[in-house]
């Protein structure tokens, strides 16, 4: 038997399992403890754009947030674009506030994550709200802004006025970079009550100064040097600089300034020109010789194809001297009434005439003569519809007219064409006694004794 000292152990592998056991069971009360009374809730000190919401709920926070953002996410962003003062309202713009998402950004809702439930006591931080934009609101309220401040690049051209070319040189533009200031104005939106600058952009003009030159070199100076001359049959007519000057242009194609015609402009002046020396058709027709109709022959007249002259002006008229003349093909121009389709009517007696009187007044004697001019030798078919007026055309001094007395509302004034109803009312009563068919007429708005009652029309 030993002699040592009697000694007592414990079993230590007994011990710690439950030690370990109950730290577990310690620190898992502890964990949700903090989950419970952390989770829920922002961390403290947190503030967004200034409103402090830390340790509130997110339902708090949510309604705290709604009150203190509404009215700043409402005030008008107030921006200076080109020079030009302007605001621009938010909601329009499609600049909003999520404050859900912004109280879920800060901390709000429960979460099992140590670190969450440590920021809750470390404390927050200043948060941004999250804003919400609509892009395509967005740049549709910058380019509004945008239209009213550019001052566009002013293009090169060259126009012709009168008998001249005049040069406009081109000058640079500043306009609105919609991109860059839609991301001005949407770092903007809650951050700043100042005015904020958007970024301009240089801009370019399409047609250079160099170009411009190369147009009046080219093109203007030489169209604009002199007169050009068109022959017909060897007879030729003068378009001077003045006339032909309404029918250019210049167009920018690309980079270069192209010239450019407007036929019918050309031809408006041409025209009445090329009448001195082509000759008209003349449809075949009657004339009444001894109380018969004699059939007169159609006749055949002489013009030109216009696309023989709208096709080559435009290099015509950069040419010089004797070159600037062009030289068109005759062609044959056919009546509308040929002398066959006149003998087919078959016309062989005179239907009715009549007479009328009328006092001397000069007036009275070119008014009358051209509108008995006009009406002479018109022909009507078998269903055909004669109007005076469509016939005689408007009266003014163009056609031939000039001013006389005429009724109007039952007054009598001045005006061109006076007299001309004397001839409304003499082919009237020829209609009536041939028989014919009164579709309209309108009588004067008083009597005139030298016409017969109740058959008596204005013209």
């Amino acid at each position: 038997m030993s002699d040592a000292p009697f000694s007592y152990r414990t079993n230590d592998r007994r011990v710690v399992p439950w030690l370990l056991f109950g730290l577990v069971v310690l620190f898992g009360a502890l964990y949700v403890a903090c989950y419970w009374f952390t989770s829920d809730r922002i961390p403290r000190g947190t503030t967004v754009d200034g409103i402090s919401i830390g340790g509130m709920a997110p339902a708090a926070a949510r309604a705290k947030l709604q009150e203190g953002l509404d009215g700043r996410a409402a005030e008008p962003i107030r921006v200076v674009a080109n020079g030009e003062r302007a605001t621009i309202q938010p909601a329009r713009a499609g600049l909003g506030v999520d404050v859900p998402a912004t109280v879920a950004a800060s901390g709000g809702g429960r979460s099992w994550d140590p670190v969450r439930m440590w920021e809750y006591f470390a404390g927050g931080n200043d948060e941004q709200p999250v804003v919400t934009v609509d892009r395509a609101a967005l740049d549709a309220a910058v380019a509004r802004v945008a239209d009213r401040a550019d001052v566009p690049a002013t293009e090169g051209s060259v126009r012709f006025v009168g008998d001249q070319a005049e040069a406009k040189y081109p000058e640079k533009g500043t306009v609105v970079d919609r991109a860059a200031a839609a991301k001005a104005v949407r770092a903007a939106f809650l951050n700043t009550a100042d005015a904020i600058d958007l970024p301009t952009a240089e801009a370019a003009p399409v047609v250079s100064k160099d170009a411009v030159s190369r147009a009046m070199d080219r093109f203007a100076n030489p169209a604009m040097s002199g007169a050009v001359v068109i022959t017909l049959g060897g007879e030729g007519v003068r378009l001077e600089p003045a006339d032909f000057a309404p029918a250019l242009s210049m167009k920018a194609v690309g980079t270069e300034l192209q010239p450019q015609l407007d036929a019918q402009a050309l031809l408006a002046k041409l025209t009445p020109k090329m009448g001195q020396i082509a000759e008209k058709p003349k449809d075949a027709t009657f004339k009444i010789v001894d109380g018969k109709p004699v059939l007169v022959p159609a006749k055949t007249g002489l013009t030109f194809d216009p696309a023989d002259v709208t096709g080559p002006f435009l290099d015509l008229v950069t040419k010089a001297g004797a070159e600037r003349t062009l030289a068109v093909k005759s062609v044959t121009a056919q009546p509308e009434v040929t002398t066959d389709a006149a003998k087919g009517l078959g016309i062989n007696q005179q239907v009715s005439t009549f007479t009328t009187n009328f006092p001397y007044a000069e007036y009275r004697n070119q008014n009358l003569s051209r509108a008995a001019e006009l009406v002479n030798g018109t022909l009507l078919k078998p269903g055909d519809t004669f109007s005076l007026n469509d016939t005689v055309g408007e009266r003014t001094a163009a056609n031939g007219f000039t001013k006389g007395f005429i009724i109007s509302d039952g007054v009598f004034r001045e005006d061109f064409g006076g007299g001309v109803s004397q001839v409304a009312t003499t082919t009237f009563n020829a209609a009536f006694f041939a028989g014919l068919e009164d579709v309209e007429h309108k009588p004067h708005s008083f009597y005139i004794d030298r016409y017969p009652v109740g058959r008596e029309a204005t013209g």
